[in-house]
C-alpha cells in the first residue's frame, strides 16, 4: 500500500501553527520571571510613547523654606504644608520631607529641642524611635518621632495625640540633625 502525501499547503499550515503555539509559549515564560535587563530598557509608565527609553521625568522641585521662619540652622514645620525642613547655617534646606500629624499640634512659635529619646512607645501603642521634644500644648508632649516599622496608623478615635511621625529614613535624619544642642524648631502656620 502506498502512502498518501499530503498537500504542501497543509503542511505550510501546520508549519505555521507550531511555530505560533511556540512563540506563545516563549511569550508566557518570559513574563513569569524577573528580568533585572528588563527595568533599563522599558520606558517608564509615565514616559511618552515616542520618548526614549533612558529618558525619565525631571524630578519635582521641592517647596521652598517658608518666609517668616526664622534664620540660621533650625528645623521649620509648617502646620498646613504637613512638611519639615531641615535648614542649615547659611540658611540653606538641607532636607524636606512630608509628615503624618497627631489630632493635637503645637502653636506656631520658636521652640529649642528640649529633651531626646532614642525609643519608646508612642501613646498610640506603636513603637517609635528618635524622639525629638520641642513643645508641650493640652497636657501634651510635642515631639518628632518615627515608628520603628516605618508605619503610620491613624490617631484612635477620640484618642488625643502630640506626635509627629515621618517615614523612617526622615527620621533618622532629623535625630542626627536635631541631637544637636540647642537646635530650635519653629512652628509656622
Amino acid at each position: 500500500m502506498a502512502a498518501r502525501l499530503l498537500p504542501s499547503w497543509v503542511w505550510v499550515t501546520g508549519l505555521t501553527a507550531g511555530a505560533t503555539v511556540a512563540v506563545v509559549l516563549l511569550a508566557v515564560q518570559a513574563d513569569k520571571g524577573p528580568h533585572p535587563t528588563a527595568a533599563a530598557v522599558r520606558p517608564s509608565a509615565s514616559a511618552s510613547a515616542g520618548a526614549h527609553a533612558s529618558a525619565s521625568p525631571a524630578p519635582a522641585k521641592a517647596p521652598d523654606v517658608p518666609a517668616a521662619s526664622g534664620t540660621g540652622r533650625r528645623i521649620v514645620y509648617s502646620l498646613g504644608a504637613k512638611r519639615v525642613w531641615t535648614v542649615d547655617a547659611s540658611d540653606k534646606a538641607t532636607r524636606t520631607f512630608t509628615v503624618w500629624p497627631g489630632t493635637v499640634s503645637p502653636d506656631p512659635g520658636t521652640y529649642t529641642i528640649s529633651r531626646t529619646l532614642a525609643a519608646t512607645t508612642g501613646s498610640d501603642g506603636v513603637q517609635i524611635e528618635h524622639i525629638l521634644y520641642f513643645a508641650s500644648k493640652s497636657g501634651l508632649s510635642v515631639a518628632f518621632s518615627n515608628a520603628v516599622d516605618g508605619s503610620s496608623p491613624p490617631p484612635a478615635a477620640g484618642k488625643q495625640t502630640s506626635g509627629i511621625r515621618m517615614h523612617t529614613a526622615d527620621g533618622a535624619a532629623l535625630w542626627t540633625f536635631g541631637t544637636e544642642p540647642n537646635t530650635k524648631v519653629t512652628v509656622v502656620k
